[in-house]
């Protein structure tokens, strides 16, 4: 049982750290990778193969709970009305009540399980029934795979809190790590439709990865189990070195970041370079090889330009930006006779965005406080500070859209 509790293990936490590292700024796929890792943390905590009634076993089994009512809230658009009132519910009362309700239930047990449970599930039904009144189903593909998912997820869970001897405990586990995974996939897919960006390839790039460094670290553990005469006595160091490569590999270019700071502490030109390599590189897969820039409308391409205003400093997420198959890059590279090359295209682009900023600038005088200066002087501190504004956003937008698109 080993074997299948440090495979599920693997999956769980490579998809956790991939969602975080993926896109760390985005709620869902923030929290979505949290709950992974908590599910996986359980995994390793608590014997597969006995009852789940270890304390931190327990107390991780709920988290996922806890956070994916935090991913069903992030999945509510930004200007709903309940949003704000609802994350800031989430964030001060129901995850630190419920985490406490949670090892208060880990400690005591018993008949603390039941009431715990339903503490424990009901934000996560509450937040669904906000999402389903808010967009329904109505024949989107993903929403009603997060519905059903998370139906079932909610199912799962409460088996393990109540303890219920329904159905063993491993198949328990595994039908609630199934659920996390592919809502975790979901969520992902989600965020690369949104960004215009693809999925597929860095997906299989991260898991083929991974998987290596698994065979590879936690196959030397496994032939030493095999010869072992306490196999479970390698418990703790098959999570530890299984967990480790898998972090190592995941994160490479955020360790490589770090790495870079202590190393080249006095050359901060030779760090930005080898950080825009990076970034560039890892944008790399996530590039829609055929974007469709003519088929979008005007909502979606002023979400397209805002994205880009968002990471103006960020060299790898406009490498990964549609933006870049724009026509007018296309003319700017062939005047200036570039390599077409996705990074030569990036710069372009980015060069692009600050004449388009450029032209914003009003003619009457040489500086005023009007609303045309206000919005000028606010996106030129963005070229500099990569900070953003809807507003702004919206004006840029127009700005690009009219010469060339």
């Amino acid at each position: 049982m080993l074997i299948v509790a440090v495979v599920a293990f693997s999956v769980a936490w490579w998809l956790g750290l991939y969602l975080i590292a993926r896109d760390v700024t985005d709620a869902a796929m923030r929290r979505a990778g949290l709950g992974l890792l908590a599910y996986a943390l359980a995994l390793a905590f608590a014997p597969f193969d006995g009852s789940f009634a270890d304390a931190a076993g327990y107390v991780l089994a709920g988290l996922p709970v806890l956070i994916w009512t935090g991913v069903l809230l992030a999945l509510l658009p930004p200007d709903h009305r309940w949003r704000s009132a609802a994350e800031l519910g989430w964030r001060w009362v129901v995850l630190p009540l419920g985490t406490a309700e949670l090892v208060a239930a880990a400690v005591v047990g018993g008949s603390w399980e039941p009431l715990t449970a339903v503490l424990v599930l009901a934000p996560l039904v509450a937040a669904l029934v906000v999402l389903l009144r808010e967009h329904g189903l109505g024949g989107d593909l993903r929403r009603g795979a997060v519905v059903l998912v998370s139906v079932l997820f909610a199912l799962g869970a409460a088996a393990l809190l109540m303890s219920l001897d329904l159905l063993p405990t491993g198949l328990v586990l595994a039908g609630v790590g199934l659920d996390l995974a592919v809502l975790g996939v979901v969520v992902a897919v989600s965020n690369a439709l949104d960004a215009g960006e693809a999925v597929a390839a860095d997906l299989r790039r991260s898991a083929v990865g991974a998987g290596i460094a698994v065979v590879v670290f936690g196959g030397q553990v496994g032939l030493v189990a095999v010869g072992a005469d306490d196999a479970d006595a390698l418990r703790p160091l098959a999570f530890g070195v299984v967990g480790a490569a898998i972090a190592v590999v995941t994160l490479a270019s955020p360790l490589q970041a770090l790495v870079d700071r202590l190393v080249f502490t006095g050359r901060p030109e030779l760090r930005a370079e080898r950080s825009d390599l990076r970034d560039a590189a890892d944008a790399l897969p996530r590039r829609d090889e055929h974007p469709r820039i003519a088929d979008l409308d005007d909502d979606g391409f002023t979400r397209l330009v805002r994205d880009a205003l968002r990471n103006y400093g960020d060299l790898g997420k406009l490498v990964s930006s549609p933006l870049i198959g724009l026509p007018a890059v296309d003319k700017r590279l062939q005047r200036r006779d570039h390599a077409d090359h996705a990074l030569e295209r990036a710069v372009e682009l980015k060069a692009m965005l600050l004449e388009s900023i450029e032209r914003l600038r009003p003619r009457d005088q040489e500086f005023g406080t009007s609303e045309e200066w206000r919005y000028y002087n606010q996106l030129l501190r963005l070229c500099h500070s990569s900070g953003y504004g809807w507003q702004e956003g919206s004006a840029l937008s127009e700005a690009v859209a009219r010469p060339d698109r």
